[in-house]
């Protein structure tokens, strides 16, 4: 075993050492001028094991692991700060590009008032990120931030306004391409009396960012090239009205004419618009959502491949539940951003205490619903390279559903020490678009129906244990036939969690998926071990979604805040 290897785990046990001295080394330059540092270290480690049964990954590589460490430093009008990041063996299912180690993250921030510049590294999102959203989530494998230059400024009461420009991360390098963007918020009610006085909150903004990349050498033909937009520019609307529990958000967004890879290289605009509504009282919450989008793949480099989750400068929301169940998240969606109808619906409620649904400890329950189905598109000029591509009418259905969800839960306290938590759902999940599922014997997997069933119980023996268990099951007749779920969970407070779970195909495969996990918290530091075996399937956040290959073997997790 090469030694280099134990790099990230001597960096963390070193840094988590050392940290408490720093933490308390506060450098003073009298009266308000402290510089308080603060930091955290990320350590992911899997010690990976060959499972022919499961078809795992092999490598040559006996530690795998992401790790990060953090350290920024603020002050009263400066702040400073830089991410380290060791991913010369990246955990199973990142890609090629996401192997390296260096500081991809840095930047230094002055503060007053109403005044900050930040240059260097930063994140950055306009509106509902509709047309700009740049951010970091490390189980996905992205990092998006933009390195250049930002400004805020609120020149006086209800204005907001930001500047920046900058080129976008991709991976250990930058794509070549200019960001440049602007956004203005005006909180209205702080003009108005009489919105004050009825305590009702309005806010508008603008956003505007442009993409400068040099054209490429993209022949439509033997004789002509593509004529390729140097500049492509985006602006976004909103209107956001607050009263008491009512919460209304109408967002339209437009980008130019913009030929890339995700679209095949048509001229054709792209847009995204959206209506959200939520209402909340004591004991109750409504949400009511409906989202259109057409031709919104927006990257700061043109020619990224469709399969790649990098180089992304805009962000589409789905409009799913975001299920943490293990067979509810078996299936989950993924945003198409080449068009969609999305709408929403969830309503909440709960039963008070001493009624005939209540009972003596109150009732919670929850119905959600999630619809996705495509566009409507007619094919213009044959859909070739340097036309429109396709026309569409903008409230007309295309022929496909993409998804469908709709789902039941209720939670209830059965006495002072046990609770239950019951779902049922039914998914409609459209895998010859998705393109997610694969059979072992290799047949076409098309719309896929589900009844997922889910029964969660916690009881707490005194205030040391508590007992949690799983039992969830999936049946459907496509893809790969029926799942079986449990879970065991042991919290000893104040520092122990042990966890024992398995999944298990009881249609096509026969196979299980088990895992064992001990988790051990002090103060800020956590520490997680186990074993186990991993499906492969997709891991997806807010509709952006990576591909996780099967795994089997030890796990070991590191994690501290300072």
């Amino acid at each position: 075993m090469k030694s280099n290897r134990f790099i990230p785990v001597l960096a963390c046990l070193t840094l988590a050492g050392s940290q408490a001295m720093a933490q308390q080394k506060l450098v003073s330059v009298g009266g308000d001028g402290v510089v308080n540092l603060s930091g955290s270290i990320q350590s992911d480690i899997l010690f990976p094991q060959n499972d022919e049964k499961i078809g795992t990954e092999k490598t040559s590589d006996d530690i795998l692991t992401n790790t990060f460490v953090e350290l920024n430093a603020t002050s009263q009008h400066v702040d400073a700060g830089l991410r380290y990041e060791y991913l010369e063996h990246p955990l199973p299912g990142f890609e090629k590009d996401y192997k390296g180690n260096g500081v991809p993250f840095y930047y230094v921030k002055a503060h007053w008032d109403k005044f900050d510049v930040t240059l260097g590294s930063f994140y950055e999102q306009f509106g509902s990120g509709f047309i700009l959203r740049t951010y970091e989530e490390r189980s996905l494998g992205i990092d998006n931030h933009l390195r250049g230059g930002r400004v805020n400024i609120k020149p006086f009461a209800g204005v907001a306004i930001k500047a920046l420009a900058g080129k976008q991360r991709r991976y250990w390098s930058h794509n070549d391409s200019w960001i440049y963007g602007a956004d203005m918020e005006l909180s209205l009610d702080q003009w108005f009396k009489g919105l004050q006085r009825s305590n009702t909150f309005l806010t508008f903004g603008a956003s505007w960012v442009s993409r400068y990349q040099d054209a490429s050498e993209l022949m439509v033909d033997a004789t002509h090239k593509l004529n390729e937009p140097e500049n492509v520019g985006a602006y976004d609307l909103r209107l956001r009205l607050q009263k008491g529990g009512l919460n209304v958000l109408a967002e339209y967004a437009q980008k130019s004419q913009d030929p890339s890879s995700a679209n095949g290289y048509i001229f054709r605009k792209g847009s995204v618009a959206m209506l959200s509504a939520s209402y909340s009282q004591k004991g109750m919450s409504l949400l009511l959502q409906a989202k259109r989008s057409d031709n919104m793949s927006f990257r700061s480099d043109r020619d990224e491949k469709q399969v790649s989750s990098a180089s992304y400068i805009n962000h589409l929301p789905a409009f799913t539940m975001e299920h943490t169940y293990a067979l509810a998240a078996l299936y989950p969606y993924a945003t198409q951003p080449q068009g969609e109808w999305a709408y929403q619906a969830e309503l909440g409620y709960n039963f008070k205490r001493h009624t005939l649904l209540g009972g003596k400890y109150g009732t919670k329950v929850k119905v959600n619903f999630s619809y996705i189905r495509a566009i409507d598109k007619e094919e213009k000029d044959g859909g070739k390279i340097g036309s429109e591509g396709y026309t569409s009418k903008f409230f007309k259905w295309g022929d496909d559903r993409y998804y469908q969800d709709l789902n039941f839960q209720v939670e209830k306290k059965l006495t002072r020490s046990f609770d239950i938590h019951l779902m049922y759902m039914n998914q409609f999940y459209n895998n010859s678009v998705l393109k997610t599922i694969d059979r072992e014997d290799g047949a076409p997997v098309g719309m896929v129906h589900s009844n997922i069933f889910v029964a969660e119980g916690k009881y707490r023996f005194n205030k040391t244990f508590t007992l949690r268990g799983e039992a969830q099951y999936l049946t459907t007749n496509e893809a790969q036939g029926d799942w079986a779920f449990g879970l065991l969970e042991l919290s000893i407070l104040p520092h122990w969690m042990i966890t024992a779970s398995d999944m298990y195909n009881v249609g096509e495969t026969g196979l299980h998926y088990y895992q064992g996990l001990v988790t051990f918290t002090t103060g800020a530091h956590r520490i997680q071990a186990g074993y186990g075996r991993t499906r492969a399937g997709y891991n997806c956040s807010g509709g952006v979604c990576r591909m996780v290959p099967a795994t089997k073997g030890f796990t070991l997790s590191y994690n501290y805040n300072f």
